[in-house]
Formats: C-alpha cells, structure tokens, sequence
C-alpha cells in the first residue's frame, strides 16, 4: 500500500521515466537494426552522444508540451494524437540536433534512416504505453463496477449522447452502463456512437428494452418539438422503467458542468404538451430596469422566482417582504450568491396586515412597482379557517392598495388564481374579492392596479406534484380526490413570465388571463409520475380516491360568464372584460365582512362572502359532498 502511495504522489516523475525508457530502448533498436547487429564495439562514443542529444529533446518538448499534466486514465483520442504530435516534433528536434553538431552516421552507411526507424518506433511505443495505461483503467472501473450498474438506454443520437457516453466512459464510479441507443433518424440507424450501436428507433423503445434487460432510459435529445417528447417520454413510461433527462443539452455542454451531473427524473412538466410560455425580457421587462420594486409573498414559490426574474432585469433597488423569515432568508442568500453587490435588495420581515409598517416602508422607499404575492392558499385549511382568508387575502390586499395608491405607485400587479371563478371554497372567493379590489381601484386611481390568473403551479409550495412524490418515494398509495377531476396546470417560470408581462401591458382594472393550453386529469398525471419513476400504477403503487374535499370542484375555470376576452400583443394573454359593479355597496360589504372576521365570526363570514360574490356557491358544493359522502356509505 505505502509504495502504491508513493507512486500515486510522483505520477508524473514515473510517467516521465516510462518515457525515458521508452526512447532509449527505441534509439538503441534503431542503432542496431541499422547496423545488422545489437553491438556497439567501436562505436560507443556516437551512441552515447547521439543517446545525450535525444533525451534532452525529447525531455524539453515533452515537458513544453505539457504531456505530464494530463491524466491519461481520462484520455481520448485527441490527447493521444497530441503525444504523437509531441513525439515527432522531438523527433525533428532531434534530428536537427545532430545535423548540427555533426556525427558518424554518414561514415556507416545509416544516413536518414536511423532517424526513419527511431521517429516510427518512438512515436509508436509512446502512444502505446498510453493507450495500454488507459485501457486498464477502464478494465478495473468496469471489474470495480460489476454487475452493480444498471443497463441503459439512451434516446437519441446527437452531440447529447456523445456527451453522455464520454462522461460515462471517464466517471470511476458511474452507475450505468450503456448498451444501445434509439433515434429517427435513419442514416444514424445500426451505427456506433462512442462504441454504442444505435439499434432502433424511438417506436421500438418497448421492444428494445425488452430485449436488451434494460434497467434505465435516459433522454438526451434537446432541438425537438413539444409533442415528439410528449409521444417520445410517453413512450418511455409505458416501459414502467427509470426514466431520466438531461435539460438544455447545448447550455449544459458550453458552460463547461458537467453533463451527468445534470441528469433528473423526468417532471410533470415534460409532459404537458404545449410549448412553455417565455418572456420576452427586452419587450416587456424595460418596466422594471431601474426601478424599485417590491415584491409581497417574496419568500413563497411565486415570489421567490418574482425575485430571481426581476433582479435579472436590474432593477434599482428589489425590496422583498415576507412574514416567514425561513423563506425571506433563502431567496435573500440566493440572491447574494448569484448577483453579490450587482444587486440592490432588501428583505422586510412584515405582514400585509399590518398598514403602519407597509405605510414606513413605502414612504421611506419611493416604490414604482408591487407585485403582490402575499396570500394564504392552502384551499382545505381556508374552509376551517375563513376568517383567517379574509383577513389575509381580502384585507391585507386591501390595506396595500390603498397604501400603493396613497404613495402614487406606477404599477401593481396582483397575483389572482382560476379558483376565483365561480368559486366553490373560501380561498377561492377570498381572492375574487381581491380581484374586485383591484377592479375598483383601477377605475380611480391613477396607478395601474392589474389582476393576474392562472392555474395551478407544478412545483409550488402545496401543490399536488411534491404530495405525489412524496407518496411515491415512501411506497404508496397516492392519493387522488377524484378519478374525474382537471386542472390547468403551468411551471413556475411560466407563471412568473404571464406576471411581469402583464405589468408592462397594465392600464388599470384589467384580469389578465394565461391560454393554459388543454387541462389535465390528476389521475393520469398521478399514473404518469409513478411510471416515470419506474413503477407499475395500481400494482407496485396504489392510486386510491379519497373524495372531494370541502370547497373543491371537479374542474377549474379561467372566466366568469359575464367576462369577454380580448386579444393581447401577447397571444398567450388576454384580457378578462371588467364586471360592473356599486362602489359604495361593496365597500359597506366590506366593512361588514372587516367587523366578522376581526370577531372570528366563522357563520357570518360566510354568508357576507356570499352577499359580496354572486358567483359563490358554497352551500351548494357541501351538499353535494354531503350526498356523495352517503352514496360512498
């Protein structure tokens, strides 16, 4: 072991005296050859002064060209062309030496072609002693690896899976093996890549793996259309194997990360079917450049990807208010990591109840921008708790536009939710409220008060997809409300990028609504997940109904029936025609609602959101979770 770790520490001294060997046994066979005998009687002194001239060139080439820096366990084939390069210019270094100084070759009839001989053999033993050291090393990772690496497929054939192969081929200790690749193009078909053959199309993925044990599928393709990956990934789940990807391939191998570091299950996201939603920073992000923005709720999923855009667009100054310091902390050291003294930012510890302090902080700051995000969301435990809603929700949104409007706020851009429509639940209504706030005061104020609605986020704080994996990852059952039940669904980024769109297309008043592209059935989004994961749904994990929850409906609405759509410069975006409604009435409504939930008078609470809501029907959905609770017993 202690001599094992000596030569570990002075790799580069042994490799150069290798090479040093190597040389003077090619000079000395060269020397022999030409001469028809392997003695050196009579002619000592050449040999010794022609052997001096050749190790000091061969020593300060090989040590200019850096070959004892690299770590050949890793080579390819361009480090093996670099030392052929290195051994024939020491060669010519050589050559050119002994011309110089002069020697005796002439007088015995060896004249070039000692040179011939010795450049040919030198170059050749060198290059092999190198590639014989690397195909060792591979030999003891693949011994060292054993049957523990898990057989894999690559899907697709481009610059992503040479990448791939590479890595693998370099990585002591990965955990897969390759043995085939899928891609549509034919020209690649039954070809190598790397030693890999491409043995099919992506049509054969179910028969391949089949027929070649394999264990885990890796996607590698990046340039391709929404609805091939959809098909592609779809696909891959129906193998009920481990399905993994490799996100922006070509970003991944320009800035230098490693690729299988990079490698992930495949997310919901992949597979919705539709084109993300981009913003587009130059046209629509010039609102927030050297402005000071302030972000509600900055802590939260929305709001922390609120941040991390807006400080990409450089803002003057990002001031970030948060009630929950866990979360104000973690964006607060992200943004320090990233952007360091780039970024001008703060982070308030405060809640949106609280008008004495919003009032210091807009008074002291000069804030061009709001984007309120603060809000309580969690739909089942705002029906045990409306009051705590309307206050949050309801009247901490009413205390910050009044305060945005006192201060002459540019732009305020709330963040609002398909549950607003037609509302079932609390939550839902409590933010239709807010939407209303918002309405009413774009058509007095001269800022520009907005209301963004979505759907639901993948990936949010309390959304389904984390329960999901959790469910999985600890065996099952996953849990579904209802086989039936629908929802729009959207990324984080996309969510964010329909919020700052609709800042800089704001004029007051306006519901701004995201095309979300067709909604999706939990059930088959709970099936996908469990495949992807590689698992058999229903059999190694259980989908069990637990039945709709208080305040929830089967499917989701972006408009009320009174709202017209029209058309923005954004095709993704319209706009929600405003609903007319009395000013003073609501305010008295609120007034009312203010005084009940100051009082937590659960009842009352209800029955004014009602009053305040039309669309609300409440009542009627714990009916029908009341009648469908009795057909289940």
């Amino acid at each position: 072991m202690w001599i094992y770790n000596i030569l570990k520490k002075h790799r580069q001294v042994l490799l150069f005296l290798c090479d040093f060997l190597l040389w003077n046994v090619s000079y000395y066979i060269s020397f022999a050859i030409n001469r028809n005998t392997f003695s050196l009687s009579g002619h000592e002194s050449v040999f010794l002064w022609d052997l001096l001239a050749e190790n000091i060139c061969f020593s300060l080439v090989f040590i200019l060209f850096r070959l004892y820096d690299k770590l050949w366990r890793y080579a390819d084939i361009e480090d093996f062309f670099y030392a052929g390069i290195a051994s024939l210019t020491a060669n010519l270094a050589f050559m050119s030496c002994t011309m110089l100084i002069g020697n005796e070759h002439n007088g015995l009839n060896l004249g070039s072609r000692i040179y011939i001989t010795f450049a040919l053999m030198s170059t050749l033993l060198v290059m092999m002693f190198r590639i014989i050291y690397r195909l060792n090393k591979i030999l003891e990772r693949r011994n060292l690896a054993g049957k523990a690496r898990k057989r894999l497929m690559i899907v697709g054939a481009g610059e992503g899976a040479l990448s791939v192969l590479s890595e693998l081929a370099k990585a002591p200790w990965n955990e897969y093996i390759p043995v085939c690749i899928v891609d549509d193009d034919k020209e690649k078909l039954h070809r190598r890549i790397a030693g890999v053959k491409v043995a099919g199309t992506t049509y054969e993925i179910p028969q391949l793996c089949y027929e070649n044990d394999i264990e885990v599928i890796l996607f590698t393709i990046s340039q391709i259309s929404v609805a091939d990956k959809k098909r592609i990934l779809d696909t891959c789940a129906d193998t009920h194997l481990e399905v993994k990807i490799i996100p922006n391939i070509y970003n991944l191998m320009t800035s230098g990360v490693p690729i299988t570091s990079s490698i992930r299950q495949v997310e919901v996201e992949d597979l919705l079917g539709r084109e993300p939603v981009v913003f587009d920073t130059e046209r629509y992000g010039s609102y927030i450049i050297g402005q000071t923005v302030l972000v509600t709720g900055g802590g939260g999923s929305i709001g922390s990807e609120l941040c991390r855009q807006i400080a990409r667009l450089k803002p003057k100054h990002l001031i970030i208010l948060d009630i929950y310091e866990n979360n104000a902390y973690d964006i607060q050291q992200e943004l320090i990591r990233k952007h360091g003294s780039d970024l001008s930012f703060e982070v308030q510890i405060a809640s949106v109840r609280d008008k004495k302090k919003l009032d210091h902080i807009f008074k002291t700051s000069n804030i061009d921008v709001v984007f309120h995000a603060a809000a309580h969301k969690h739909v089942p435990l705002m029906e045990t708790n409306p009051e705590e809603a309307v206050k949050n929700n309801v009247f901490g949104t009413l205390k910050l536009v009044e305060v945005a409007d006192k201060y002459h706020v540019r732009n305020f851009v709330q963040i609002s939710t398909d549950k607003a429509v037609n509302p079932t639940n609390i939550m839902g209504a409590s933010k239709r409220i807010c939407e209303m706030i918002i309405q009413m005061m774009g058509r007095r104020s001269k800022t520009n008060f907005v209301a963004v609605r979505f759907g639901n986020v993948l990936g949010s704080n309390g959304s389904v997809i984390p329960l999901f994996k959790e469910q999985i990852r600890t065996g099952g059952p996953v849990t579904v409300t209802h086989p039936d039940i629908i929802r729009y669904f959207m990324t984080i980024p996309e969510a964010v990028s329909l919020v700052l769109t609709a800042g800089s297309l704001a004029k007051g008043g306006e519901i701004f609504i995201l095309d979300m592209g067709e909604p999706v059935k939990i059930r088959v989004l709970a099936e996908n997940l469990i495949r992807l994961s590689g698992f058999k749904p229903y059999e190694d994990i259980k989908i069990e109904y637990t039945g709709l929850r208080p305040g929830e409906k089967l499917y989701e609405e972006l408009l009320l029936n009174e709202e017209g759509i029209t058309k923005t410069d954004n095709k993704k975006i319209y706009i929600g025609k405003p609903i007319e409604f009395n000013n003073d009435m609501f305010f008295r409504h609120l007034s009312r609602l203010y005084v009940a939930a100051h009082r937590n008078q659960k009842d009352n609470v209800e029955k004014l959101i009602a009053e305040i809501v039309p669309t609300f029907h409440h009542a009627i959905n714990k009916q029908t979770d009341s009648s469908e609770e009795s057909s289940a017993k």
